[in-house]
């Protein structure tokens, strides 16, 4: 028996299940939400009780799509949602001092985001940068930028890729407001979240250097949450980048946590100062360049 032809599967696949499933069935059976295939029942996918099944698919569809693209490692960008590009932050500020029912409180907000606004163009320079590293020989992307997928920061992040003609990954969350992902973010490399933990967790599964620019509680707390994986050796270090010391160190007192004993004179070199585009991509090199032998 030389000649075989032997199929590779015999069951039909979900979809076609799926397709065909109660096609002109109408009665009382088949048109009750019992009947239905357990995965296309969104009654039933929603339960409380389907939570871990859940954090199962949410786990699972992002490594696929990152699989499925050749993206081997990422570039991760935090920063705030708040920060406007120069011009849009210049019109803010102008906006504000133009209204005379505006405080001074209000006038000194615009003023500081105006001030940061110089990030988002550091931002943008960066990813337009590092999204030119070349491809391993299996092909694998490397240093892929991936933002939160929304506006300011993020948006910038996704725009430098842009730029440089390369896909960029956007990672969304479900919130009570609105947040589309911004127009830079790749298409098929754009994704939503129903839960923080999950979306932390794709972060930095690939993540091998992450650039922070000022922001608020939600840069914090990925910041923060990287930096403790680092320090209780859940996590190899990877280069940490805080862009603006200025506003680090003002919102931060690490240095007084190292006298309170709280953290460890060490755990401040987990995190690098830097200002500029260049000086960040040249200290990502330093941290992966093999020694010379």
């Amino acid at each position: 028996m030389t000649d075989t032809n032997v199929p590779t599967r015999v069951f039909p696949r979900a979809r076609q299940d799926a397709e065909t499933a109660n096609a002109g069935l109408h009665t009382p059976q088949t048109e009750n939400p019992s009947f239905r295939l357990a995965f296309q029942d969104m009654d039933f996918l929603l339960r409380e009780d389907l939570r871990p099944v859940r954090f199962q698919l949410e786990l699972l569809k992002p490594e696929l799509i990152l699989k499925e693209a050749n993206i081997a490692s990422t570039f991760v960008f935090y920063g705030s949602a708040r920060i406007p590009e120069p011009a849009k932050a210049e019109a803010q500020l102008a906006a504000v001092k133009a209204n005379p029912a505006n405080s001074e409180q209000a006038i000194r907000i615009a003023e500081g985001l105006a001030a940061k606004s110089k990030y988002y163009e550091v931002a943008r320079s960066l990813a337009r940068k590092v999204s030119q590293f070349p491809a391993d020989a299996e092909g694998n992307r490397q240093f892929v930028v991936c933002s939160g997928g929304g506006p300011s920061i993020m948006e910038a992040a996704n725009r430098g890729a842009a730029d440089a003609g390369q896909e960029s990954i956007g990672l969304n969350i479900v919130l009570p407001h609105e947040q589309a992902p911004n127009p830079y973010v790749t298409p098929h490399l754009s994704m939503q979240f129903h839960y923080f933990a999950l979306r932390k967790m794709h972060f930095l599964l690939h993540a091998r250097a992450l650039a922070a620019f000022p922001g608020g509680f939600g840069t914090f707390d990925e910041l923060f949450e990287l930096l403790t994986l680092i320090q209780t050796g859940k996590i190899k270090p990877i280069p940490v980048l805080l862009f603006g010391k200025e506003f680090w160190t003002r919102v931060v007192n690490f240095e007084a946590l190292v006298e309170e004993g709280v953290i460890g004179p060490n755990d401040l070199k987990l995190f690098t100062f830097v200002e500029t585009a260049d000086e960040a991509w040249d200290v990502v090199q330093a941290f992966y360049r093999e020694p010379a032998v």
